[in-house]
């Protein structure tokens, strides 16, 4: 694809090649794999069907299958500031459950589903990495 753009008054034209991602899509409130209309046919097959990384000091192999409706993941790698959400507390879409801080920014993690917290498996000082499963829902 050629593109024109104009840099201090310069006019440069350019060629810009669209590479699939190397890694799986984060976003607040969980995992996003790409989907295969949005994989580029030069992609691996293994971009489409990636899998989020294991939490630490797991494997991706051990434990039972996570539920992705029912996890919130952390769309970054940063420090557990603070925790508002308690297991068993009915929690709605949209709802906080907890910060994070990454190179002195504060992202607020919210509940993509409504339910009840099952379990919150981070405290606050936790360093976590991004994809790491932080809240589980019932």
């Amino acid at each position: 694809m050629k593109l024109k753009l104009t840099v201090d008054g310069k006019t440069y034209e350019v060629d810009v090649e669209v590479a699939a991602p190397e890694h799986p899509i984060y976003g607040v409130g969980g995992y996003f794999p790409m989907s295969p209309a949005r994989v580029p046919a030069q992609a691996p097959a293994a971009v489409a069907l990636a899998a989020p990384p294991a939490a630490p000091g797991t494997s991706a192999a051990s434990g039972p299958p996570v539920n992705e409706q029912k996890v919130v993941r952390s769309p970054i790698s940063g420090i557990v500031v603070r925790i508002a959400a308690q297991a068993g507390q009915q929690i709605q879409v949209g709802d906080g459950v907890l910060v994070l801080e990454a190179m002195k920014m504060e992202t607020d993690i919210t509940a993509p589903v409504a339910g009840k917290v099952s379990k919150i498996n981070v405290n606050v000082g936790d360093s976590v990495k991004g994809g790491q499963v932080l809240v589980e829902f019932e």
